[in-house]
């Protein structure tokens, strides 16, 4: 019973242990090169465990994908409520939101090395996995953001037709322009450049959409 009970403890470690392990390896090595003999060494354990807790390589890669991404999510998710549930100062509330959420980056550089080896090998990786990773992934985040713009809107402080559109549009001028300079933080920039992006995008975002 003893014996059995430490295995039931041992294997959601096991497999953190196995997850952890692939996201720096895949984000290191990208989806081609990484192999299960490097996870397995970084992971400390053996590639039986490993096939044990996954069926494959493109499994593994793409549980760790998801999980990252979903991490990451409901990080953002917060950091929308945070920041858009209760607009004080238009202007101000969107820099800040823009900020945090471009901080958030810094916050999880297992996953955005992973996003980065995405980006570089799109073409390689299987097209279920590639697409299941996207619709959970960064590109996404504008469909998540869009009820928060309506809202807005809704209050007559944003002129939207599209919020879906508008919420793109915020995105790619602000966490999209850092993001690219900065290859998702790998290159880091002076907060001082970040904050003139952020303020210069979300000002070009208001002259579109402010009421």
């Amino acid at each position: 019973m003893a014996a059995g009970q430490s295995e039931s403890h041992g294997r959601p470690e096991k497999r953190r242990a196995i997850t952890r392990a692939a996201r720096k390896v895949f984000g290191r090595e990208g989806y081609t090169r990484a192999s299960v003999d490097a996870i397995a060494a970084e992971a400390g354990v053996s590639k039986r465990t490993i096939y044990n807790h996954f069926a494959d390589k493109e499994r593994l890669f793409l549980d760790v994908a998801l999980e990252g991404a979903n991490e990451v999510t409901a990080a953002i998710a917060q950091i929308m409520d945070r920041h858009l549930h209760k607009i004080v100062d238009l202007e101000q509330d969107l820099i800040d939101f823009s900020l945090d959420r471009v901080a958030a980056v810094t916050a999880f550089p297992d996953h955005f090395a992973l996003v980065r080896a995405i980006e570089a090998e799109a073409a390689r990786i299987p097209g279920p996995v590639l697409k299941a990773w996207v619709d959970a992934g960064p590109q996404t985040a504008h469909l998540r953001l869009a009820p928060h713009l309506r809202r807005i809107a809704d209050r007559g402080l944003l002129e939207i037709d599209d919020a879906e559109r508008a919420a793109a549009h915020l995105t790619l001028l602000t966490i999209t322009d850092v993001n690219q300079q900065s290859f998702y933080g790998a290159v880091p920039l002076p907060p001082s450049e970040i904050s003139k992006i952020v303020a210069a995008g979300v000002q070009t975002f208001l002259r579109a959409y402010r009421s």
